[in-house]
C-alpha cells in the first residue's frame, strides 16, 4: 500500500486493560499525576502506547505488569474509541484477568484501586464513553 505523507501519524494507538476480577466483580484502575498528554487525566485503566514493533497484547501485558505488579492474560479487544480531549489518540480496550504477580502501584501510577463497575465512572476526570460503561456494567 502506498501511503501519502498526510496519512502518516493520524492516530496514536493506546492499549488499555480492563482488569476484571470475576470473584470480587471489581475492576483495577490506577491514579496518575501530571499526565503529559491529557492534563485532566487522573484515574485510568493500565496500559500505554506501544511502538510499531510491539505486538499489542504482549505490550499491554508488560505495561500492566510494570504499572500494577500483576501478570494478566488478555481475553481480547472489547472496545475502541478516540477522546474528545485528545482526538489523535485511538484507544483499544482489552478485557484481562489476573493470573499472578504481587499487586503494587508502579510506573506512572501513584495508587491502584479495585472498584465496583457501577462506581468506576466517578473516578474518571476525562470522558467515559457510554458504550464502554455499558460493557463494564454487564461484566459477569
Amino acid at each position: 500500500m502506498n501511503w501519502k505523507e498526510s496519512d502518516r501519524g493520524v492516530f496514536l494507538v493506546n492499549v488499555l486493560g480492563i482488569v476484571f476480577d470475576t470473584k470480587t466483580r471489581k475492576i483495577l484502575i490506577g491514579r496518575r499525576e501530571n499526565d503529559t498528554y491529557i492534563k485532566k487525566l487522573t484515574w485510568c485503566f493500565p496500559g500505554g502506547r506501544p511502538s510499531y514493533t510491539d505486538e499489542l497484547e504482549d505490550y499491554l501485558k508488560r505495561e500492566i505488569m510494570k504499572k500494577t505488579g500483576l501478570k494478566v492474560e488478555s481475553l481480547g479487544p472489547v472496545f475502541a474509541k478516540t477522546y474528545p480531549e485528545k482526538r489523535e489518540f485511538l484507544t483499544i480496550y482489552y478485557l484481562c484477568e489476573v493470573i499472578g504477580g504481587k499487586e503494587r502501584a508502579g510506573e506512572k501510577f501513584v495508587e491502584i484501586r479495585w472498584v465496583n463497575p457501577i462506581e468506576i465512572e466517578k473516578y474518571f476526570t476525562t470522558s467515559f464513553h457510554p458504550k464502554l460503561k455499558e460493557y463494564i456494567l454487564n461484566l459477569k
